[in-house]
């Protein structure tokens, strides 16, 4: 019986795939060296090793980027479809993408200033970054910082180790398929204070289009272009970045929200998405203006919404039992009853 070539499939994955010169070359010879290796004891952890390697090169999108849809219009409706208010930072958003027009008319790159959301919990810093991507046409990709005490973590480790793997950057470029994404850097004042030296020293590099140009992850051990990808950060403060980091981002305040601005969102976003998700009609919960500020306060102050977007999912779950028991099919919340329905803290 013949023997199969276990390396052949990798250089043929190699050569038809399309990842830069360099790099096809650099990979090739390692292939061809490890024939030599075939009665060695190595030769089959070497093999896996190297058959990792491979899958992760041919899947990052070395070209493969998105077209922007560069429409003012359609940005504002995205963004006043999935947040309420927020004016200035909606106008900081448009006033960019003006510049992308331009640009894009004369062929040029436009530099993305690199916006920080920084607020209290809940106040939308991770879903207006999803917003802006969605506006732009991009893909959408999250790194979290909290509890983050290695550098390794973004930059990966050497393949030289026997469970090396990309870091943080490298993977959120293939999970978004794209070269071109929006990275969302999630709480970057959330590192350890172990690692928060080196953690920064990354951010600077990664933060810098002069420099983010040929980012080497130390698994991949080839620089990859990341000078198109749009990063947005946020913070609950500025504390603990590094100045160097913060020289290169545009800080924005999230304001926290008013109780009225509490029960617009509650109505006009809120309710609606939990009736989707609950699979309750669209009007079976009818919740009376008085109950609202009891809804948007059930434990005191809260600066988000993720307080009251709890409550809300509280109430919609206690009616879905009440439709699927055949109870009701509609029920209006008020002041004589909005106690029942509330969630037990």
């Amino acid at each position: 019986m013949e023997e199969t070539d276990p390396i052949a499939p990798l250089i043929a994955k190699v050569r038809s795939a399309q990842i830069p010169e360099g790099l096809s070359q650099k990979t090739l010879e390692r292939l061809n060296q490890l024939t030599a290796l075939r009665q060695s004891p190595t030769f089959l952890p070497e093999l896996d090793r190297i058959g990792r390697y491979v899958d992760w090169i041919v899947a990052l999108p070395w070209e493969k980027r998105t077209k922007d849809i560069l429409d003012i219009q359609k940005a504002k409706e995205t963004m006043d479809k999935n947040h309420y208010g927020l004016l200035a930072l909606k106008d900081r958003v448009i006033e960019y993408m003006s510049v992308m027009i331009l640009k894009s008319q004369s062929r040029e790159i436009a530099r993305a200033p690199i916006l920080c959301f920084v607020g209290l919990v809940g106040t939308g810093k991770t879903t207006i970054a999803a917003s802006i991507a969605e506006a732009l046409g991009r893909k959408f990709a999250r790194i979290p910082f909290g509890g983050m005490g290695d550098p390794l973590d973004l930059r990966g480790q050497s393949k030289a180790h026997a469970e090396a793997e990309p870091g943080k950057v490298i993977k959120a470029l293939r999970s978004a398929e794209s070269k071109n994404p929006v990275i969302l850097l999630d709480e970057i004042d959330r590192v350890t204070d172990e690692g928060r030296a080196s953690i920064m020293g990354v951010l600077v590099e990664l933060l810098d289009p002069r420099q983010n140009q040929a980012f080497v992850d130390h698994y991949i051990d080839y620089p990859f272009d990341l000078s198109e990808a749009i990063f947005i950060a946020t913070a609950n403060n500025t504390t603990g970045i590094a100045t160097a980091v913060m020289d290169r981002l545009e800080p924005i305040t999230m304001p926290s929200y008013t109780d009225q601005e509490k029960i617009e969102i509650g109505r006009k976003y809120l309710l609606p998405r939990a009736l989707l998700e609950s699979g309750i009609p669209n009007g079976a919960i009818v919740f009376d203006d008085g109950v609202w500020p009891q809804i948007v306060r059930p434990l005191g102050f809260d600066a988000g919404i993720r307080t009251l977007e709890r409550t809300i999912k509280g109430v919609v779950s206690k009616v879905a039992r009440m439709v699927v028991e055949g109870k009701t099919q509609t029920i209006t919340i008020n002041g004589e009853n909005v106690k029942e329905y509330m969630p037990q803290w």
